[in-house]
C-alpha cells in the first residue's frame, strides 16, 4: 500500500509536522508521497531530501525569518525572501525535485488566475518560496513569468495531488483555532483573521484523509513563534504518538505495522 502525507501551512506552527514525522518513523512507517503548503512544503522537502527529524528541526531554526530579513523597498511586499532561499539552497544544493528521495508536490497560488498551482518538477527552492510567500508581508515570487503567493490562500491542505496515488493518506494540520482568543491588537487580529479564512479550505478536505492530525494545543502559538520551536515540535510529536498508540480502533485502514 502506498502511503501519503499532506502537510498544511502554519508558519512556526508548521514545526509540529516534524514531530508528527518523528512519531511515524518510530513506528517504522515511511511515506511514498508528500504534498505540502508553505511551512508544510518546506518541512516536506527536507524530509523528502532525506533529513532526519532532528536535522529538520535544526535547519528550520536556521531558516528563522528574523535572521534573513531583507527589505523589499517597494510596494510589492515588505520583505524579500532571497535570504531564506539561500539557506534552503545550502541544505538542498541540487535545487531540484528530481533529487528528492520521496515524491513531493508543493502548492502555491497563481495571483493572476486566483487558483492553486502544484509544483512537482524543476526549481525546488523557488517553488518552496512561492508556496510560503505571505501576501503583503513578503515580495511575491515569479516563476517563468508568472507571479505566485502563499499556497494556503487557495489550498492549505493539498491532498488532491496525491489522493489517487495512495491507499492511505495522513493529513497533518497545524492551524487549530481555539476559542480562547482575547488579544485584539492589530497584529494578532490580522493573523487570527487569516487563520479563520484559510481554515475554510482545510476542514472540508478532512474526509479525504484516512487519518487527520490536528493538535489543539498549537492554537497557543502564533505563526512567528520560532523561538518556541522545540515546544511546538514536541507538541506535534506527542499528539501523533498518542494517536498512533491507539490506532487499532482509530485507524483500522492503517498498515499492520502501526499500533
Amino acid at each position: 500500500m502506498k502511503l501519503g502525507l499532506v502537510l498544511s501551512g502554519g508558519g512556526a506552527r508548521g514545526i509540529a509536522h516534524i514531530g508528527v514525522i518523528k512519531a511515524f518513523e518510530e513506528k517504522g512507517i515511511s511515506f511514498d508521497y508528500i504534498s505540502g503548503t508553505s511551512a508544510g512544503a518546506i518541512v516536506g522537502s527536507l524530509s523528502a531530501y532525506g533529513y532526519t527529524p532532528e536535522d529538520m528541526l535544526r535547519i528550520i531554526q536556521d531558516i528563522s525569518i528574523l535572521k534573513h530579513i531583507r527589505p523589499a523597498l517597494n510596494l510589492k511586499g515588505f520583505i524579500k525572501m532571497d535570504g531564506i532561499g539561500e539557506v534552503l539552497m545550502k541544505y538542498m544544493p541540487e535545487n531540484s525535485f528530481s533529487h528528492l528521495k520521496i515524491d513531493l508536490t508543493v502548492a502555491a497560488t497563481n495571483i493572476k488566475t486566483g487558483k492553486v498551482h502544484y509544483f512537482n518538477s524543476g526549481d525546488l527552492v523557488k517553488a518552496l518560496l512561492a508556496s510560503s510567500c505571505i501576501p503583503v508581508i513578503f515580495h511575491h515570487i515569479s516563476i517563468e513569468g508568472i507571479d505566485y503567493v502563499d499556497g494556503g490562500i487557495t489550498n492549505n491542505l493539498p491532498v488532491e495531488p496525491i489522493r489517487d496515488k495512495c491507499g492511505f493518506v495522513v493529513g497533518s494540520h497545524t492551524n487549530f483555532i481555539g476559542s480562547d482568543f482575547h488579544d485584539l491588537n492589530m497584529k494578532s487580529l490580522v493573523e487570527r483573521t487569516m487563520l479563520i479564512a484559510i481554515s475554510g479550505n482545510v476542514y472540508p478536505k478532512k474526509s479525504k484523509c484516512d487519518l487527520f492530525i490536528d493538535p489543539p494545543g498549537l492554537s497557543q502559538f502564533n505563526g512567528f513563534d520560532l523561538r518556541k520551536a522545540q515546544k511546538i515540535y514536541e507538541m506535534g510529536y506527542e499528539f501523533a504518538h498518542d494517536l498512533l498508540e491507539n490506532s487499532s480502533h482509530l485507524t483500522p485502514g492503517l498498515p499492520d505495522q502501526v499500533g
